[in-house]
């Protein structure tokens, strides 16, 4: 939003509307396989949960779902990191990168409780996985970047009252 004395940058409003519209496309495959995951892992009561006693088909179907978020995770991570690199370069002014950053952090957050049940949801014991692993780090930063660039540096320095 540009007030009159702070024209809005060309194109601003196009990426505005454009990422907004993006990340509401981004949502339909997440709260989907947050269904199929959560459905998938409906057979435990508690977790994390014993493998022993799960059927097979039922296991089958926990691991494939799993794998699937897994994937949606490492897939959206990268795009979110290639986003954040996008509005960074731009010419926008600040307030504008703001606005930007701000939509990406509702994703953010949406996303991560999503994807958090990847580290709740799980068996005794969870295999490793480096990938898994490699993936919620890169997330964690670029989700720190997002807010720092809300927050900005002034924000950083200044003291609570």
């Amino acid at each position: 939003m540009s007030t009159p004395d702070t024209p809005a940058t060309p194109g601003f409003d196009r990426a505005r509307t454009g990422l907004w519209a993006s990340l509401q496309k981004h949502l339909i495959p997440l709260y989907a396989a947050e269904t199929a995951f959560l459905k998938a892992s409906a057979f435990a009561n508690e977790f994390p949960f014993s493998v022993g006693n799960v059927p097979a088909e039922a296991l089958a179907d926990y691991w494939r779902s799993r794998y699937t978020l897994r994937d949606l995770y490492t897939d959206e991570t990268a795009q979110l990191d290639t986003l954040t690199k996008v509005i960074r370069t731009k010419g926008y002014s600040e307030a504008e990168k703001k606005q930007l950053y701000l939509l990406l952090l509702g994703y953010f957050d949406i996303a991560a409780s999503i994807f958090s049940l990847l580290e709740t949801h799980i068996p005794r014991p969870l295999p490793p996985d480096e990938e898994w692993a490699e993936t919620d780090a890169r997330f964690d930063r670029i989700r720190k970047f997002a807010r720092l660039n809300v927050k900005g540096i002034a924000g950083l320095l200044t003291l609570p009252t």
